[in-house]
């Protein structure tokens, strides 16, 4: 049994290093291509703001990773932004001596809330992911609306220092930057190196045979769904100190992109796998796409259809790789 263990740990271990090493070889290419299209691109400063515009995408996968892997689905996060980014905006326009620091705590506790409900509603009444994040997106869509009347939150209504929070730099590093850094090094220790997080791992992969190991699966599930909830509200304070600008449509459909970027870094969407490195590879290649196909003067009508055909293709190149390392193991299996 152990050696059976081992081998199939061997096998995913092999299948996602061939996945991640075809994504990166991918996003080398595409970067060659737009740099020969436009010597711009690979420049520091293009580069620099790039990865900046990538932080916010970045930070969200981490938590939608989580969601995959226990077999879930998160189609609120955009909602759930909105929400806490409205709400910080809100506050610091009638506080403008608020701490940033202060701030984002406010919005990071909005966020936790609306997971906490999510994952109450997931782990404890057993109603499907798609179905329970569905409903709560438009509650708090409609939240959003309600708690600013309709209206926008501008620039010359927010204080200088709450939107300093995105343009700021800590250790010489944009700020947007440093958290996304911190987020990725907190969470890999946490999913690699501790308990609670092989559990994550064992409930997606078998809910049955987690649970009869005696794990506490709806603590695991509620878990996730309120950490997913927290980085939502997190990147609202960062969306909106960074657009200068909350809207109640703000971050509509983001969720999208954030699934995508999972999926193209390797997470299984079937749950019981997934890897911090492939989700900064998928949050990469997304962030290279929306940088690039402006800068070779790609029409705006046809951005967001290349960009579909771009993930199909990793996509398939992923699972044609999948499926190449399968088939060498199972050759070489020993009967």
């Amino acid at each position: 049994m152990a050696e059976i263990i081992l081998e199939k740990k061997s096998r995913i271990l092999g299948i996602a290093k061939f996945r991640e090493l075809g994504l990166l070889g991918f996003i080398i290419i595409l970067a060659v291509f737009v740099q020969l299209r436009n010597p711009s691109f690979l420049t520091m400063e293009n580069l620099n703001d790039m990865i900046k515009n990538t932080a916010i995408l970045s930070i969200l996968a981490v938590g939608m990773m989580l969601v995959i892997i226990t077999r879930g689905i998160d189609l609120s996060i955009g909602a759930t932004l909105a929400l806490a980014g409205m709400i910080s905006a809100l506050t610091v326009s009638s506080n403008p001596h608020m701490s940033p620091v202060t701030t984002i705590l406010l919005g990071t506790a909005v966020g936790v809330a609306c997971g906490g409900v999510i994952g109450f509603l997931i782990s404890k009444t057993a109603i499907l992911p798609i179905i329970a994040t569905l409903g709560m997106m438009n509650v708090f869509r409609g939240l959003t609306f309600m708690v600013s009347n309709g209206r926008w939150v501008s620039a010359n209504q927010m204080p200088a220092s709450f939107k300093a929070i995105a343009t700021g730099k800590i250790l010489g590093i944009n700020t947007l930057i440093f958290i996304a850094i911190v987020i990725y090094v907190v969470f890999f220790y946490f999913i690699n190196y501790t308990r609670t997080g092989r559990q994550i791992y064992a409930v997606g992969s078998n809910p049955d045979s987690a649970k009869i190991s005696g794990i506490d699966n709806e603590k695991i599930l509620w878990m996730v769904y309120t950490i997913m909830g927290a980085l939502a509200g997190l990147a609202g304070v960062l969306w909106v100190s960074k657009f200068a600008s909350a809207q109640g449509d703000t971050a509509m459909g983001y969720e999208m992109n954030v699934i995508a970027a999972c999926v193209l870094g390797g997470v299984n969407i079937a749950g019981g796998s997934g890897k911090i490195s492939g989700i900064i590879l998928g949050s990469l290649l997304l962030g290279i796409l929306n940088n690039a196909l402006p800068l070779i003067n790609v029409s705006p009508f046809w951005q967001q259809a290349i960009q579909g055909v771009i993930i199909l293709i990793a996509v398939i190149i992923n699972a044609l790789v999948k499926r190449s390392v399968e088939r060498n193991n199972l050759i070489r299996r020993k009967i």
